[in-house]
């Protein structure tokens, strides 16, 4: 049966985590969520949905078992079992040393305010209109559209709250919003699309002219593309794209990935493993980032963790089991939700600024090329050798311009390769809806494979 009033989660997962046996961690964490959907299409909601969640997980380790047992409920029948359900689960596993919960570490949490009201606030009918009026803007935004395939609005707002039998406790809220839209252009051979986004804590902040502007003009400007010979040449990644080459590193810096030896950085700590132009931190302390974030996944006080210093492989990612296996303490990396056991992962990735911007960085160049999307990231990218090899779109810079469009390419090397011949980083810092904090990056030399 439902209880009538909202639970109160802190409270909640402490008093679960205090019923830990003798010679048994406990670990709790619940969450409770919030969230609107807007579609638009062709000036009509082609879908509306509200949705609400929540969940509970418990965690327990005995004599280096561990068990796990979720619900997607806080009904209180439902909780009371989960208890004795991860005990239970805990039994078949296999004896794993390093298994544990996170133990406190002093560290004190930054003084951040991740929950806007105006998510919650903002009426029904101004969360439609902003996916309405950004789907009006795409289309009068560049005499090349020829339609929208979706105007998005999407917003969330929640709760969540972490416990552990050895003293660890914390809770907190966050909200955030983001608006989007794929623009199609034609110049009546050719058909092309490309995205924009814009994301924040508050509605009435979100760019609906910028945002119809950008997708706009990168769907407008990708007309004419066509393959081109294989050559070598300059690669210019824009912050968007930067991020995606940030977040590939740092998948593999993972103390998951490198504790199971499937990084090729396992053995490179305190090594050189890029530019001196590059340096790489995970930063949930910036509160400007929707990364940002007062504690991890198991209850740790979130810090700012450098993890490469110009060019240098200073840390990895850790949470309190990974770091066990590697024989250091939890720089608080875990990342989760209710219903799953802590994973590794940066929170706010952010590449520490150079100098000039994407326009000046493209002029430095004779010819280059710049990336305006990257395809089959999946399977072209081996998180274990490094090896990189993902189909492009984008423009050929020439003489210090763009110049014509370019498509079915492929972008190969290793990401080794590509962190060592990073040429220049920009100070055009951007804040991605992802929680990135990227500049646009130039890499010396890659393979451009066409025709």
């Amino acid at each position: 049966m439902s209880t009538s009033r909202p639970v109160d989660l802190a409270d909640l997962v402490g008093r679960i985590a205090s019923r830990a046996r003798d010679g048994e961690l406990v670990e709790v964490f619940a969450s409770r969520s919030d969230g609107v959907s807007v579609i638009a299409h062709e000036g009509e909601v082609e879908s509306f949905t509200i949705s609400h969640g929540e969940a509970i997980g418990v965690r327990v380790v005995a004599g280096g078992r561990e068990g796990f047992a979720s619900a997607g409920t806080l009904d209180d029948d439902v909780v009371a079992t989960l208890l004795d359900e991860a005990r239970e689960n805990a039994t078949f596993a296999e004896i794993d040393p390093h298994a544990g919960v996170a133990e406190p570490d002093g560290f004190e949490p930054p003084a951040l305010c991740l929950f806007d009201e105006a998510v919650p606030r903002t009426g029904r009918h101004d969360k439609i209109r902003l996916a309405l009026d950004l789907e009006s803007a795409t289309k009068s935004a560049h005499p090349a559209i020829c339609g929208v395939r979706q105007a998005t609005y999407g917003d969330h707002w929640g709760e969540a709250a972490v416990a552990n039998s050895l003293g660890v406790q914390a809770a907190g809220s966050v909200s955030s919003c983001h608006i989007g839209v794929a623009a199609m252009a034609s110049d009546g051979t050719m058909t092309t699309i490309a995205s924009s986004v814009d994301a924040g804590r508050d509605p009435s902040k979100l760019d609906v002219e910028k945002v119809a502007r950008d997708a706009a003009h990168r769907a407008a400007r990708i007309l004419g593309a066509a393959p081109v010979p294989t050559r070598r040449l300059p690669v210019v990644f824009e912050p968007r794209k930067t991020a995606v080459l940030v977040g590939l590193v740092l998948d593999m810096l993972s103390g998951e990935m490198v504790t199971k030896g499937r990084s090729p950085f396992t053995d490179r700590l305190d090594h050189t493993i890029a530019s001196e132009a590059l340096t790489i931190v995970d930063d949930p302390t910036d509160p400007d980032s929707l990364g940002a974030d007062t504690h991890d996944g198991e209850g740790l006080a979130c810090r700012r963790n450098l993890l490469v210093d110009r060019g240098r492989l200073v840390g990895f990612l850790h949470n309190s089991t990974t770091a066990r296996r590697f024989g250091c303490r939890s720089n608080a990396c875990a990342l989760r939700g209710a219903r799953s056991l802590p994973g590794v992962g940066a929170h706010a990735p952010h590449v520490e600024p150079g100098e000039g911007d994407l326009e000046s960085l493209i002029s430095s160049l004779d010819e280059g090329f710049l990336v305006q999307s990257l395809v089959g990231l999946h399977s072209g990218v081996n998180p274990i050798s490094g090896d990189f090899s993902v189909g492009a779109e984008g423009l050929l810079i020439r003489d210090g311009s763009v110049a014509e469009p370019v498509r079915e390419v492929t972008l190969a090397s290793t990401l080794q390769r590509v962190l060592m011949d990073v040429m220049a980083v920009g100070a055009d810092l951007e804040y991605l809806p992802d929680g990135s904090v990227v500049p646009t990056v130039v890499i010396g030399e890659m393979t451009l494979a066409g025709r």
